[in-house]
């Protein structure tokens, strides 16, 4: 019975001493089979733009299909459900704005995963966010805004991309900075959204530039101000918030991609460094110029990083409006 007893120590020990490795292997075999993007939003809008810019370029990387499953609903919580239980074998990844990643947690009662465990892969893009009104709507700038806001206190309207989205929370960062009430009226997505701003059916609109820049310049609605710290380079003749006097304001949409909890490190590392060396070819950075997003090629860890640190920030924002959803 000894000898049995240490032959199985032996073999235990063998075993974990050959489990790296074997780890290693199946990292450096990947992807051997299609790849699913699934994306937390509808179509349209910024994040399912540049999943599938990503997707196609990935694609003929790896020599592999990558799929992109639109998968919106319930502020990306539908979604990023379905990535979480999947299998940890980074052929699942989430496509997400911020909301899944970050605030969903304090927002909603329950949730059927956990944002926390998801493992980062990449930031996709950044999107500065603008402050886009209807063409018919009497102001030309924050100051006017805010005057007309609190002329008629709760009577204008913004649209949001959904309950809990970066839309809805930088509006409410808005409406605390400067004093003024809003209706608040979500939609399902960033692109019906829009659709009422450009009929005249909402007031305004916190939305990422690269969404609305298009409705801007045809005059079918007004950009009124850049939500960044600075003014956005593409629109340098539109002033900040900031600039406005509304101290410390900065909204910025972030697009992320990640793969179910337990992944191994090996298979998202594989995939940052493939999405990082993409971003810094000069066709993407071209392509990136021309949908009004920028890239950010940092590791996993990085990106882990900045998304506890975009969840602070905004965790106070739902926390002063008491924002909670079912």
């Amino acid at each position: 019975m000894m000898k049995s007893l240490v032959a199985l120590a032996a073999l235990a020990v063998t075993l974990g001493m050959t489990s790296a490795p074997l780890a290693q292997e199946g990292a450096a075999d990947f992807p051997s089979k299609p790849i699913r993007i699934v994306v937390a939003v509808p179509a349209g809008g910024g994040v399912d733009t540049v999943a599938r810019v990503l997707a196609e370029r990935l694609q003929s990387r790896f020599g592999q299909p990558v799929i992109v499953e639109n998968r919106g609903g319930a502020g990306g919580n539908i979604g990023a459900e379905a990535v979480s239980s999947s299998a940890p074998d980074g052929y699942t990844l989430l496509a997400s704005p911020p909301a899944p990643l970050t605030v969903n947690a304090v927002l909603y009662k329950k949730l059927a995963y956990d944002p926390a465990a998801l493992r980062p892969v990449a930031i996709m893009a950044l999107s500065p966010n603008v402050l886009a009104v209807r063409r018919e709507l009497p102001v030309k700038n924050v100051a006017d805004l805010v005057a007309h806001a609190k002329a008629n206190p709760g009577k204008l309207s913004y649209a949001s991309q959904g309950n809990g989205t970066t839309s809805h929370l930088t509006n409410e960062l808005f409406a605390r900075a400067t004093g003024t009430k809003f209706v608040h009226v979500p939609y399902k997505g960033t692109a019906p959204a829009l659709n009422d701003l450009a009929g005249g059916h909402v007031d305004m609109m916190f939305v990422d530039l690269g969404s609305v820049i298009q409705l801007h310049e045809a005059g079918r609605v007004r950009i009124i101000a850049a939500a960044t710290a600075e003014r956005i380079p593409s629109l340098p003749e539109v002033a900040s918030v900031r600039e406005a006097g509304v101290a410390d304001f900065n909204s910025t949409t972030w697009f992320a991609l990640s793969a179910p909890p337990k992944t191994p490190d090996a298979v998202t590392r594989k995939l940052n460094a493939a999405i990082a060396d993409i971003q810094r070819t000069p066709d993407i950075e071209a392509h990136y110029r021309k949908i009004y997003v920028q890239t950010s090629p940092g590791t996993t860890a990085e990106m882990a990083a900045f998304v506890r640190d975009e969840t602070r920030r905004w965790v106070e924002v739902i926390r002063a409006a008491a924002i909670t959803l079912e």
